[in-house]
């Protein structure tokens, strides 16, 4: 009996691109000055609480800005406290450890809690969603490849290497089926095809009732200190706990987001 075909595997970033990625990064840190008018517009945060998790190799050091600027908007912004991400290393082979994290601001807060996570983090806030759907009130993932093949980006080998993960092991496909659909809370996927270090294609968010997508220009690295992001990180959050719509990218913002929906 025939088989079917193996699914193709999306090409990641080219080498060119991803050569690119520091200088575009420091060139849209460079625009936060400027674009500092544009980023203050937004409506002023309810103060609930917000947990941010780092990307892939990165620790709480790098999500400095966006969490400032989310202070300052009036949110409840908090760090993950769990160490540089190296994936289960961190988190627990099953995600204990980080959701216990978000068990503990849950209960201190008496709110629900936004996630908002760049690239690897972004893969496990929408794991943590589906362990706690009543402690999380929506997820906002940067530039995180939650569809797809692994081998999609430039980092695979060094995430096996890192974090003593096999991405071809059962427990590992297990989690990117499941990280495929949406999650049972509100959420964005914000992502740009300039990425140089994961595919974009593997970023976008599945159709649903309560899931967007939004396409901004930038680099992977530079996702959390592009104005452009912040932004979006920003109108998301300010959203009504039960009133969550799709972004409008309608009039100037046309300029800032080349698609808004699902790609």
């Amino acid at each position: 009996m025939a088989t079917a075909a193996p699914t193709p595997i999306t090409r990641p970033p080219s080498p060119l691109l991803a050569f690119t990625e520091l200088p575009r990064a420091l060139s849209e840190f460079g625009l936060l000055i400027p674009s500092a008018p544009w980023l203050y517009s937004v409506p002023r945060g309810d103060g609930h609480p917000v947990l941010v998790l780092p990307g892939f190799t990165t620790t709480d050091a790098s999500t400095t800005v966006l969490r400032r600027y989310l202070t300052r908007l009036g949110y409840d912004a908090h760090t993950w406290d769990l160490g540089r991400n190296l994936g289960p290393r961190a988190i627990g082979r099953e995600g204990e450890k980080l959701a216990a994290r978000l068990a503990a601001i849950h209960e201190a807060t008496g709110r629900k809690v936004s996630l908002v996570g760049w690239s690897l983090g972004g893969v496990m806030a929408r794991m943590v969603s589906r362990v706690q759907p009543d402690a999380v009130r929506q997820v906002i993932s940067l530039g995180s490849p939650f569809t797809g093949s692994p081998r999609s980006t430039n980092v695979w080998r060094a995430y096996e290497l890192l974090t003593g993960q096999r991405i071809d092991d059962a427990a590992t496909k297990e989690q990117l089926r499941e990280s495929a659909t949406p999650p049972p809370v509100p959420s964005t996927a914000i992502w740009s095809r300039e990425d140089g270090i994961v595919a974009w294609q593997n970023c976008v968010e599945p159709f649903s009732e309560n899931s967007d997508n939004i396409e901004v220009h930038g680099s992977h690295c530079g996702l959390g200190v592009n104005p452009a992001v912040l932004y979006a990180v920003a109108d998301r959050l300010s959203l009504p706990e039960y009133g969550w719509r799709p972004f409008n990218r309608e009039g100037v913002r046309a300029w800032f987001y080349p698609s808004a929906g699902h790609a």
